[in-house]
């Protein structure tokens, strides 16, 4: 008999205890069960395990010692829970009994693969008991008590749990310390004032052993069941798993992976690290987020607020295990039910994304090694002569003195002031690249960032309360302390002092996990067990302080070791305020670090990638990634950054980075020139077409991102995103949506002149020429020569185009272009976001103006629903309306007849239309 705390949610005797038999049924049934088989399964598992051992001791004759006992031969392999996960350590049947565990030796695995642990809890190991559970205003709060101590030091006695039902789809649930305080992520985090009252979700908990038990109340789907392993809390080990109820999983970033997460014995590790993006390493941010898909098309995702250094190890069973080495366990559940919805609410908790300037959607152009101004003012030049679309130059640390921060190369970069000067004058913006690391070997008196910084204070400190020394680009180097207010003044006044002599538009924030070209320091690292924590994730180095800082670092709020995956977040963060007081207008900042609620404050791109076609295709995964992470401001390094890439790489891959969110093309020095200007006329002209096609979709993308500030929609969206009933959406990573309406499917091999894609059902709508495409929902070869991308639209859409310019100034002042594209119901509905571009805070002081199309019963309308000047210098010039399935006999324009034209392929087309924007109207074809 267990005993379980049944819980309506909305009953004021909700605390009440209810005796449950629990049911031995898989937790994916709608009846809950403490573990994870029922009767049937359980006998099955018996036998499958227990022939399996014999036939293996048989095998090995005799080396997999003595047969284990019953209650261990009662776990199926994909359900056993690793009570060893310790990575550089051999598991000997003696260590793994001395914790309590069972030891079964499986086959050894695949070559890189993890396999089953040989190591894993029994049914009945020792966890915490639920001792007392009592209502509260928003919830309820109890007290969690260990018996038996579990085998990690300071194991804590005592928990406290606190459950709030903040909404009727968001639930949170806090796990920590009794007794003492606890560090805890210094994010903003919404406060509820009432109850939810009628939540979709209902919640039980196991009291011996403590378990929750969550499920959807509308299929009975168990999304949550915790009692399938033992809950760990000592001070520098927290461990809790779950079963899932599908093996769809998505998120837990940062990683170069498919879309959809493996879970054959799959460890994901979250430690921000300087690394080249690769295969199973913990690279640049940490976003301790999944969304998971369930049977029947809902979704739900699950937050863990914790900061410190983290790995999440998945399995077939489907199960989950979060293991962290500090804080707390402070976890948020949203529950959709549809995917973007999960994705929005989870955004209430971190943070809706800023609202972009207009010109950061345009195309940016860097590499690493232009060598001079002049060299990089060619480049722009060229791009300018060959009418390819630009806004924004860039330049990587070669225009520095030395690579020291707020520096300028006065020899090779003397004419940088000259340049921005001209780019601006052509309505284009020039952004650099900013690293941490201060420079900590300049003559006293002659370097002011890093004297300024050490009379005030503002570095990472030692255990010895001197400023942490590093190695760095400039050589050995200090780095700032974000979490220290006082920084962000010292921050504000070196980029004031470089402004006024270099007034750049945007910055690049770069290396800023920390990185740092030592492990530790210039001194290593102290002993402790803050360097060398009793359990260390399976990091990249095997060291925390792996060409990082040290773990234990000094800093304002607290220690580097739980500070460490924010550093990037607290840069960003200062570097968005302090742009915003230098130019009074909305920031772009582009980080490589990046942790939960970064999007409030910067992009991301994807890192140090390669110029080959798998690091193509790895980057839809990514962007789309960072999709749920709340970062829509996304994009690789277009054609790849190291490595030489090829006319025709780089020719797919700007066809692909053009519809990046954040498209910038980057190089590295010592490679040939891959910006456009750089190939042969066909493939310049390929380059240029794609751009084109961007930059005359710009209202729609503006509109996209103006959606993901106010609600936290997805820009870059995957397809299950807006098909979750079909499942053959839910595995695609190799195309992807631009909000709910425009499909991209890339070329992402060599050698090819077709591409075959999924076109989900209904009708679809080729971009260039608006010829249709009726799908039942199936895989489709399309062609794809050299110079096209595929791109359609989906029917009951309404995009807002125009005519592009070479930069987005220009283009927003020409004549706008709707493009409608019929449902099968003759049907169709579109808006559009307007402002000025670049003024802070539009949407929020009125600001704007915002317009919606629709089509229903032959009449096209735009409706202004608000309006602002700007509205008034914009036109919207032709109509072009596809899946028009028979010629109209004329067309009237507020009343008055006008001239169109119509093609066989069924579109309409009403040029010179003249209608400002700012004023509705509408158009009738009978």
């Amino acid at each position: 008999m267990k005993s379980y705390q049944k819980l309506t949610t909305t009953h004021p005797a909700a605390c009440r205890v209810e005796e449950e038999e629990a049911a031995p049924m898989p937790s994916g049934h709608g009846k809950l069960a403490p573990w994870w088989v029922g009767s049937g399964l359980l006998v099955a598992a018996v036998l499958l395990s227990t022939i399996t051992v014999w036939v293996l001791r048989q095998v090995s004759g005799g080396w997999l010692g003595p047969m284990p006992p019953p209650k261990c031969l009662l776990v199926p392999e994909s359900h056993r829970f690793d009570c060893y996960p310790e990575r550089r350590v051999v598991v000997t049947q003696e260590l793994c009994e001395s914790r309590g565990c069972c030891f079964i030796q499986s086959p050894p695995p695949a070559e890189g693969k993890q396999g089953v642990p040989w190591c894993f809890y029994p049914p009945d190991f020792p966890s915490y008991t639920l001792e007392s559970l009592n209502q509260t205003a928003l919830g309820m709060v109890g007290l969690l008590v260990r018996r038996e101590k579990a085998y990690y030091p300071r194991d804590i006695e005592k928990l406290r749990l606190d459950v709030e039902f903040e909404t009727d789809t968001r639930l949170h649930i806090k796990i920590t310390d009794a007794a003492n305080p606890r560090y805890e992520v210094p994010l903003d985090v919404p406060r509820v004032m009432k109850r939810a009252e009628n939540p979709i979700y209902s919640l039980n908990f196991s009291w011996d052993p403590f378990g929750v038990l969550l499920q959807r109340k509308a299929t009975g789907t168990v999304l949550l069941n915790t009692t399938v392993a033992p809950l760990i809390f000592a001070d520098q080990f927290l461990q809790i798993s779950t079963s899932l109820p599908s093996k769809f999983l998505y998120g837990l970033g940062e990683h170069r992976d498919s879309f959809l997460h493996s879970l054959d014995w799959n460890t994901l590790t979250l430690w921000a690290r300087d690394v080249s993006p690769t295969e199973s390493f913990n690279l640049y941010g940490a976003h301790p987020f999944y969304l998971l898909m369930e049977e029947g098309g809902n979704a739900h995702g699950v937050f863990l607020l914790n900061s410190n250094a983290m790995e999440v190890a998945l399995q077939p069973a489907p199960g989950l295990t979060w293991r962290t080495i500090g804080g707390v366990l402070d976890f948020y559940i949203f529950l959709g039910p549809d995917p973007n919805m999960v994705i929005q609410q989870y955004q209430q908790v971190i943070g809706f994304p800023a609202m972009p300037p207009m010109w950061a959607l345009g195309f940016h152009l860097c590499r690493w090694g232009y060598g001079s101004s002049n060299e990089t003012w060619q480049t722009v030049r060229a791009m300018r002569n060959y009418q390819i679309p630009q806004d924004a130059q860039w330049n990587d640390i070669d225009y520095m003195d030395g690579y020291r921060d707020f520096t300028l190369d006065s020899q090779n970069f003397s004419s940088l002031p000259s340049l921005v000067e001209d780019l601006h004058k052509h309505g284009q913006r020039y952004v650099m690249i900013l690293d941490p690391g201060i420079s900590s070997t300049s003559p006293h008196g002659s370097y002011w960032p890093f004297d300024e910084g050490l009379r005030r204070g503002l570095f990472l400190n030692t255990t010895k309360g001197q400023p942490l020394i590093g190695q760095v680009w400039p050589g050995f180097t200090a780095f700032p302390d974000f979490s220290n207010p006082d920084t962000h003044q010292w921050w504000l006044e070196n980029l004031q002092h470089f402004y006024a002599h270099v007034p750049f538009d945007g910055l690049w924030i770069d290396m800023n996990e920390p990185s740092n070209f030592m492990d530790g320091s210039e001194d290593g690292c102290p002993p402790g067990e803050l360097d060398s924590p009793p359990y260390t994730p399976a990091v990249l180095g095997n060291s925390l302080s792996a060409k990082t800082v040290c773990a234990s670092a000094e800093q304002k709020v607290s220690v580097h070791y739980n500070l460490h995956n924010l550093y990037g977040l607290m840069e960003a963060k200062a570097t968005a305020s302090a742009l915003v007081k230098i130019r009074g207008k909305r920031p772009f900042i582009i980080s490589r670090s990046t942790f939960p609620s970064q999007g409030r404050y910067s992009g991301h791109w994807l890192g140090d990638n390669r110029s080959q076609w798998k690091d193509m295709y790895y980057s839809i995964p990514g962007l789309l990634s960072f999709s749920l992470f709340g970062i829509p401001l996304v994009g690789a390094d277009i054609c790849g950054f190291s490595g030489s890439t090829s006319e025709e790489l780089c020719t797919r891959w700007m066809q692909l980075g053009a519809f990046y969110p954040f498209a910038r093309n980057h190089n590295t020095q010592n490679e040939k020139a891959q910006d456009p200007t750089a190939f042969s006329p066909a493939a310049r002209t390929a380059m240029k077409d794609v751009l084109l096609t961007r930059y005359s979709l710009l209202p729609f993308l503006y509109t996209l991102f103006h959606r993901a500030h106010l609600q936290g929609d997805t820009v870059a969206r995957p397809l299950f995103f807006e098909f979750p009933w079909d499942v053959a959406t839910w595995e695609l990573d190799r195309q992807f949506l631009w909000g709910r309406s425009l499909l991209v499917t890339p070329v992402l091999e060599p050698g090819v002149d077709s591409v075959t894609g999924y076109i989900p059902q209904g009708m679809w709508y080729d971009f260039y020429t608006g010829s249709s495409v009726n799908s039942s929902g199936e895989m489709l070869k399309m062609s794809a020569p050299l110079e096209h991308l595929n791109l359609h639209i989906r029917e009951g859409s309404i995009l807002p185009t125009q005519k592009p310019g070479i930069t987005t100034e220009v283009t927003q002042g020409n004549p706008l272009r709707l493009i409608v594209a019929l449902s099968s119901h003759a049907t169709a509905w579109g808006d559009l976001f307007w402002d000025d571009g670049e003024s802070l805070d539009t949407f929020e002081k009125g600001n704007y103006s915002y317009v919606v199309f629709n089509v229903t019963q032959n009449i096209f309308t735009s409706t202004v629903l608000h309006a602002s000047a700007e509205a008034t210098k914009v036109t919207i010039g032709t109509l072009s309306i596809f899946g028009m399935q028979k010629p109209p006999s004329k067309v009237l324009l507020n009343g008055q007849e006008k001239p169109f034209s119509y093609l066989d392929n069924q579109v309409l087309t009403v040029s010179d239309l003249g209608m400002s924007l700012s004023q509705g109207f509408s158009l009738q074809w009978l």
